[in-house]
């Protein structure tokens, strides 16, 4: 019973699975370290056919799994070996399918290497913040330089290259050659001070500096900041080579040119002269053939000229009655221009005498005359008009008078003694005493009798 019991209050159990594990754990690794420099040296390398790169990481006291992959080993300039003491950059990571701690590694570089690259790569971001390296500083290489001067080692195979190279493009250049170290304690402060002396001095058109490929530490000396500034103060244009394609250094970058390689520097610096030879020789044919093309034109306009010339006693007799025709012309123009003056003249004669006082005043009484006899015979218009429409009106008003109505036989009727005009029967008595105005004279009547719906009796 006590068993029972025991295991009904007891809790559930998380069980995990290997593949939940290994989640969980790769999670806390990778989410618990950001990207990480290490340094150690590389045991049991192996590069796989896939071309992705297994080594162990380790020193004295623990060891590491590392992978790089194919995208990132491809970028590196030398493969590890086992036993090379590196640095590098991974990151943090778990490989599940084995259950086993590793890192992938992003960059590895030579142990030594990585602090003077570190050192580089600042120095570089200084004098690039002091725009030593702006592409607005860079001057260009004259054309056809009379002089070099090549800065370099004279026991160094670059020197041999550079030389060789300008034999054989433009042998009329002359080189001169400041000898100096490429490497080693010195060569920095060597260098410096012979881009200096070539600057001071403007003893060429161009300079040069070059030398062999190599490692890091080999090329110090061109990534110094002496030489870097040196070569930004100089006066010369300045070509860098450099090495192999895949060396650059600070010089590179101050440089107003870079060559990949040393013989590529003494290339850009000169023609090449059987080119030249051909483009020169090409712009002759060109030159001839404008030379010829122009004879011919001068020759033909020559010929032309000659059509064209024509016997002195010939071009007088032209030339006489080119005059004559000028005399015929100018006798005719000067007719026209008298002719049209006269016109003019006649035309000023008739304005001044349409212009004349006399004149003016005449036409101002005949225009008065005028005025006058049209007023009395508006006057006289008027008149008639207006008497006409009096006896118009007045033959209206004959019309429309009591006295026309009464001399057709009517008479106005009104009682005495007030007189009171009569309009009606109704207003009349039998006995009363009643006026007459008729068409002529009055009278004097008195009723008898009276019809109200008919004639007055």
């Amino acid at each position: 019973m006590e068993t029972a019991l025991s295991r009904a209050s007891a809790p559930a159990r998380d069980v995990y699975t290997p593949s939940r594990l290994a989640l969980e754990v790769r999670t806390l690794l990778e989410g618990g370290f950001p990207l990480l420099w290490l340094q150690g040296e590389i045991g049991n390398f192996t590069a796989a056919a896939s071309g992705h790169l297994y080594f162990t990481l380790k020193d004295n006291r623990a060891q590491v799994r590392c992978v790089m992959f194919r995208s990132r080993a491809n970028l590196l300039r030398e493969r590890p070996r086992s036993g090379d003491e590196v640095l590098l950059r991974a990151r943090v990571s778990f490989y599940e399918d084995r259950g086993e701690f590793q890192l992938l590694v992003e960059h590895l570089e030579p142990a030594g290497d990585g602090a003077l690259r570190r050192a580089l790569e600042e120095r570089k971001a200084r004098l690039a913040a002091e725009g030593l390296f702006d592409l607005d500083r860079k001057r260009p290489l004259p054309a056809l330089p009379r002089r070099l001067v090549l800065v370099t080692s004279p026991r160094g195979a670059a020197v041999h290259d550079v030389l060789t190279t300008l034999r054989r493009r433009w042998p009329a250049c002359e080189v001169l050659l400041l000898p100096v170290p490429v490497q080693g304690d010195g060569a920095a402060l060597a260098i410096e001070r012979a881009i200096d002396v070539a600057s001071e001095h403007a003893v060429g058109d161009v300079l040069l500096l070059v030398r062999g490929g190599g490692s890091l530490e080999d090329l110090a000396a061109f990534n110094d900041e002496g030489v870097v500034r040196a070569l930004a103060r100089c006066t010369l244009p300045t070509v860098v080579g450099v090495g192999h394609e895949v060396d650059f250094s600070l010089a590179d970058l101050v440089a107003d040119q870079r060559a990949p390689t040393p013989t590529a520097a003494a290339e850009l610096v000169v023609p090449d002269r059987d080119a030249w030879l051909g483009a020169l020789a090409q712009r002759q044919r060109r030159l001839l053939r404008a030379l010829q093309h122009r004879l011919e034109r001068s020759q033909q306009r020559a010929d032309h000229l000659m059509r064209r010339l024509v016997h002195p006693g010939e071009r007088l007799r032209r030339l006489d009655g080119d005059l004559a025709r000028v005399r015929q012309r100018l006798l005719l123009a000067t007719q026209g221009v008298l002719r049209d003056r006269r016109a003019a003249h006649e035309r000023q004669v008739l304005r001044l005498q349409a212009a004349s006082p006399a004149r003016r005043l005449m036409v101002g009484a005949t225009r008065l005359q005028t005025a006058a006899d049209r007023l009395v015979r508006g006057e006289r218009q008027r008149r008639r008009e207006r008497g006409e429409a009096l006896a118009a009106v007045a033959a209206r008003l004959h019309a429309l008078s009591p006295l026309a109505t009464l001399s057709r036989g009517y008479a106005i009727v009104s009682r005495s003694p007030d007189l009171p005009v009569v309009y009606q029967a109704g207003q009349l008595a039998v006995g009363d005493a009643v006026r007459l105005r008729l068409g002529q004279g009055t009278a004097q009547a008195r009723i008898e009798a009276i019809d109200s719906d008919g004639e007055p009796t």
